[in-house]
């Protein structure tokens, strides 16, 4: 569906009438607020503007957000203000049976595209006056007039990551020298909490039953095996420009790795040399509070604790460490087959949805979606299972942040792990039956703010399907 015959292909940048007198301030207050664009601009000048924003390759290698501001600027200059469903069709290339209350697609799409619009004019025209914008709760263009345009930016800044899993975590970007300093982090801040402990204490405070004690955490915590903090990070790279800067850092779901940064290279010689590696990933805001939820509870053991990504850890860690991981399911990596090979969940259209295999329930987060002020829902994930016949991976996890949030308080109290343990019924109890577990919560907020939450779905695991070989009595043999 297109609402002209073609896009009009006229490059000619925006300009301003040098002749027009200047503006009031009152006048240009007014103008700062989004205007329809046939009443800001001719439909050339609307074009060009439209042409240059995909050129400038800001709207990343994904065709998908080209083609719907293509179509969004088309929709602009025939006067009409498109439907989702028009958007679904036209844009996104689904068919008329689209049920936009069920498939968020294209709440997902404009969503992106409106924080790419905003990364443009942040990296490429920071001082632009005419700027193209997708309000929130519109979907149809406007023109913006900036008076004030901002000063010039004294570093550049770097487009967040292009895949839509990720944009709302840009939290915590890290060298790769910064697993010691996160270390430290973890120290100091048990330290501080053991501290606050002793002085609550010392006060005549009753201190109940520490969550580190539960039998549900006996499998990591009850023998002298080192507990090693795994840390679920993203690995990013460079794209540069014309001038051989980076012009933004760009997160591609398959790459996560220098080696796999080569592979991706090797597969689009054109932009080959485009692509840098600039030893970089980030974790998501939520992971932080989740290690400062989880790091006391390890502390209590008195064990051993080390810490490091995701990206950098080996199969000869799993062997010798019993594995605390944190942060989303998309980020498990290397641990992702291990934790699915005996789960009863599977991953479904992507990692903001798990499904119950055995009753077909969708569990599906929408937490990437709303804007501000709005509901919705995450569900933070939990699992424990056998790595060897030594060792266990543990796991804090979720969809989004709000799930992994509540996962890591959820296992820090011992009211929750009480809840949980009642909910897997008929489990023998055994801790060979409670280090095989898994279980899944949904959880209710707004703006990163966890409101209600409960827990939807726990099993024991069947541990003979973690690598595909005999279980001799209830362990695994290797």
């Amino acid at each position: 569906m297109t609402y002209s015959d073609s896009f009009m292909s006229d490059k000619t940048p925006v300009t301003q009438d040098a002749s027009a007198p200047e503006i009031s301030a009152r006048e240009a207050e007014s103008r700062a607020a989004p205007r329809p664009v046939l009443e800001a601009m001719k439909a050339a000048e609307l074009s060009a503007l439209g042409n240059c924003i995909i050129d400038s390759g800001a709207l990343g290698r994904s065709q998908t957000y080209p083609k719907l501001l293509r179509f969004l600027v088309d929709a602009a200059l025939a006067g009409h203000v498109p439907r989702e469903l028009d958007i679904a069709i036209g844009a996104l290339g689904r068919d008329e049976n689209f049920d936009v209350s069920s498939d968020s697609a294209v709440r997902v799409a404009v969503h992106q595209l409106r924080k790419k619009l905003a990364s443009y004019y942040a990296d490429f025209e920071p001082e632009a006056t005419v700027r193209l914008v997708l309000p929130k709760g519109r979907h149809s263009l406007f023109i913006e007039h900036n008076a004030r345009a901002p000063e010039p930016k004294k570093a550049a800044l770097l487009a967040p990551p292009e895949e839509s899993l990720l944009t709302k975590t840009a939290g915590l970007i890290r060298q790769r020298s910064t697993p010691a300093l996160l270390l430290l982090m973890l120290i100091a801040l048990t330290a501080n909490l053991a501290l606050l402990s002793d002085s609550n204490n010392a006060q005549g405070k009753v201190t109940a039953m520490p969550a580190s004690s539960h039998p549900l955490w006996a499998s990591v915590l009850s023998d002298d095996k080192p507990l090693l903090i795994v840390m679920g990070d993203y690995y990013i790279f460079g794209e540069l420009n014309a001038n051989g800067n980076v012009a933004r850092m760009v997160r591609e779901f398959t790459v996560n790795s220098s080696s796999d940064l080569e592979e991706f290279r090797f597969g689009d010689i054109e932009q080959s040399e485009n692509y840098l590696d600039l030893d970089l990933s980030y974790i998501p805001e939520g992971s932080a509070f989740a290690l400062a939820r989880i790091s006391p509870l390890l502390a209590q053991s008195g064990k051993s604790v080390n810490m490091t990504m995701m990206s950098d850890l080996t199969s000869a860690d799993i062997r010798a460490n019993h594995i605390i991981y944190i942060g989303y399911i998309s980020a498990l990596d290397r641990l992702a087959s291990m934790t699915f090979a005996g789960s009863g969940l599977a991953v479904g259209r992507s990692f903001d949805e798990l499904i119950d295999i055995d009753n077909v329930t969708y569990f599906t987060s929408d937490a990437g979606l709303p804007e501000e002020g709005q509901q919705f829902r995450d569900y933070g994930f939990f699992s424990s299972f056998a790595a060897s016949r030594d060792t266990q991976v543990i796991l804090v996890s979720g969809m989004r942040d709000a799930g992994l949030m509540h996962t890591a308080q959820a296992l820090s109290e011992t009211a929750a792990l009480d809840e949980l343990l009642l909910s897997l019924g008929d489990g023998d109890g055994s801790d060979e039956a409670l280090g095989n577990i898994e279980a899944l919560y949904e959880v209710y907020g707004i703006d990163r703010m966890n409101f209600e939450s409960k827990l939807v779905y726990s099993q024991l695991l069947e541990t003979g399907n973690f690598w595909g070989l005999a279980v001799s009595g209830e362990a695994i043999t290797q």
